[in-house]
């Protein structure tokens, strides 16, 4: 019976990240309607945006250092509730 408990905890972990997954989604979703409120992700102040002659570079660095801290938070809240 104990090999079935690995897999049941797989499916449980894949099954809230699916959700978790749809709920970002959806939030995603009903922001990029028009009207809608919005989500300056990618535009933040400190992201390096350089427009030249020749062509252009961006790198959201800010946006970056923000979506790591709050997966950081996520992840953590998870190990957290699972002790």
């Amino acid at each position: 019976m104990r090999e079935v408990e690995p897999m049941r905890e797989l499916g449980r972990t894949m099954f809230f990240a699916g959700v978790a997954l749809a709920a970002i989604g959806g939030l995603v979703w009903l922001a990029a309607r028009p009207g809608g409120p919005s989500l300056r992700i990618g535009r933040l102040p400190g992201d390096i945006a350089y427009q030249g002659k020749h062509g252009s570079f961006y790198f959201p660095v800010v946006t970056c250092i923000l979506v790591s801290v709050i997966l950081t938070l996520v992840l953590w809240l998870v190990q957290w509730l699972k002790k």
